[in-house]
């Protein structure tokens, strides 16, 4: 199964792998899982960490590079991505949601969130 993290969840995995849920646990460690990331949460999380956020002190430069070594997916932003974000409902605010939203709607790969509103935008997206 294709799996795109939302943010929350890439850094729990990459560095606090004890605050997965046991589903979220179960999805991320199943074999046939293909796991990917979006150059929206390195965004997010330079941002974040830039506002002296606490929950975002990560290098998102060592970050990537882990996750790619990892076996890692990235998914880039592009114009079908940013044009499909407004095409969504007003279900919820946060931008950076938004677009992961679009980009797994677009690139029809299953969203893993925490955010019980991300997970009403699509029968694509798992909340955890």
């Amino acid at each position: 199964m294709n799996l795109l993290l939302d943010t929350q969840l890439l850094l729990w995995a990459a560095g606090e792998p004890a605050r997965l849920t046991p589903k979220a646990a179960r999805l991320i460690e199943a074999d046939d899982s293909i796991l990917h990331f979006s150059v929206a949460s390195l965004w997010e999380i330079v941002i974040k960490a830039s506002l002296g956020r606490d929950d975002f002190q990560v290098d998102p430069h060592s970050l990537r590079r882990n996750l790619l070594e990892n076996g890692f997916r990235e998914v880039e932003i592009g114009a079908a991505h940013v044009l499909k974000v407004g095409g969504l409902p007003p279900l919820h605010k946060d931008p950076f949601d938004r677009l992961l939203v679009a980009q797994s709607v677009k690139e029809g790969v299953t969203l893993v969130t925490t955010d019980a509103l991300v997970a009403r935008y699509s029968p694509l997206i798992i909340e955890v």
